[in-house]
Order: C-alpha cells, then structure tokens, then sequence
C-alpha cells in the first residue's frame, strides 16, 4: 500500500472494527457517535485545514440541490408506492409522522456534520485529496468506504438485519446515497451541504417508511420492493437522481474552468 494512503485505510478500518463491535453488542443507536472521535483525531494527525475537510458554508444554490434530492427521490418512491396500492395509512397519526419528519431530519443534520457526513466527506475526503487522489476517485472510495461501514448495521445489529438478497441492495444503495451525497459535497465544497440532504433523507425516509423493526406512517410493508433504501424501487430512483447531479456537477465544473480562448 502507497504510503499516502495509510491514513485514509487507518481511519476507515478503525470505524468499520468500532461500529461493528458496537452492533454486533446492541449499541446500533450510538454506533455512529465514535466517528466525533476519529474524525477529530485524523484531522488532527494529518494537519488538514479546515476548507479541505469542507467544514465551510455553501451557496443557496447548493442547499436547493441538496434539499431537491429527498423531495424528488422520496416523493417519487412514496407516489409509486401509492400507485401500486402498497400504502395502509387508515390508522397513521399525521401529525405525529410531521413531527417524526422534523425531528429526526433536524437532529440528524446536527450529528451527521460531526459523525457520517464529517468523517466520510470531510475528514476521508480531505486525506484522500491529500493523497493525490483525483476527484472521480475520491468520490467512489469515499463512496464506498460509506457503503462498507453500514454492513455491520444489516447483519450483525439485532432488530435491523435483513436477508443476504437484501443486504446486497441495501449495501449497493448505500454506496449510491453516499455518491450523491459525496456529489453535493464535491459541487458545494460543504459537508453542511451534505449533511443537512442527509438529514432530510433520514427524516422523510425513517418517518414515512420506518427504519428497522418500526413500520413507518404509510404502513408499507413490502420494503423489499417499494422501500427507499431497502428495495428496488428506492435504489432505481437513486441511481436515477446519482446521474442527474453528476451531470449537474461536470457541469458546474466546466463553467468554473476559465476559458483559454
């Protein structure tokens, strides 16, 4: 292994090892808490300023994109399964699934910063650029570093472990929310950006579809197929939207070249 790579292959395996250990133990709730640690110590070990870890204010622009992706991709996946009649609402409490949406989207933008976003497209982000990595690349290691550090969620972390077949979409899906997140953080230059997407993803998608044992407030149970991060139809909307911004992003980034004519 190159050198310069030791860092972002240290930090990576050290939240992997944490996270599962705590899964495999029951902690799954706080798993994400030791990633304030690690990203705090990295940073630290490897100098890396404050820009590089994206830890700046965006454009409003940039929040526009990040809060189109959960409304166009949970949208469409709620609007499909609606349409395929996959919905029991008769008994949901819309207030109380309001209210689920704000506080889980609000909390999650607040730690995200410091534990996923932070580590993932901050600290990973930076290390890697350190390392010479071109953007496409640091993009899809970032990726799937993130893919990676969720598997212990789906079979080791009890009440939330899904069937092999599953494991496989969710981990594949997981790989392509980080690629659009890690996309608003490469367009943005923010992991604020990223983060408060993140958060309203979390929001929508746990609220409305549920998240582990808990069914969400449009009582869809086939989450194999309809869910948005467990079933096809969420990881066909996502890669749909994945190459939306990826345009939108070698886009943004020929305008910002200035032209040698």
């Amino acid at each position: 292994m190159p050198r310069s790579l030791i860092w972002p292959a240290a930090g990576v395996a050290a939240a992997i090892a944490i996270t599962a250990t705590m899964d495999a133990n029951g902690l799954t709730d706080f798993s994400a808490l030791p990633l304030i640690g690690l990203l705090v110590l990295f940073w630290y070990l490897q100098r890396l300023s404050r820009t590089s870890v994206g830890f700046v204010w965006g454009k409003a622009r940039d929040y526009a994109l990040a809060i189109a992706y959960p409304v166009v991709v949970l949208g469409a996946v709620v609007a499909v399964s609606i349409i395929a009649g996959a919905t029991h609402t008769a008994g949901t409490n819309w207030t109380k699934a309001v209210t689920n949406i704000a506080l889980v989207g609000v909390s999650t933008i607040i730690v995200a910063i410091v534990t996923e976003e932070g580590f993932f497209r901050g600290w990973l982000w930076a290390s890697l650029s350190k390392a010479g990595k071109n953007s496409t690349i640091v993009l899809l290691l970032t990726s799937v570093a993130f893919a990676s550090w969720h598997i212990s969620e789906v079979t080791l972390a009890k009440g939330y472990t899904l069937p092999p077949g599953q494991v496989v979409l969710f981990i594949v899906n997981a790989a392509v929310m980080g690629l659009i997140w890690g996309l608003l953080r490469s367009i943005s230059g923010s992991v604020v950006v990223a983060s408060v997407s993140h958060g309203l993803w979390n929001g929508g998608a746990y609220a409305l579809f549920g998240v582990g044992p808990r069914l969400g407030a449009l009582g869809v149970t086939q989450l194999a197929i309809f869910g948005p991060e467990i079933g096809v139809v969420g990881l066909v909307t996502n890669l749909l939207f994945a190459a939306v911004l990826w345009r939108v992003s070698r886009s943004r980034q020929r305008v910002s070249v200035p032209s040698t004519a």
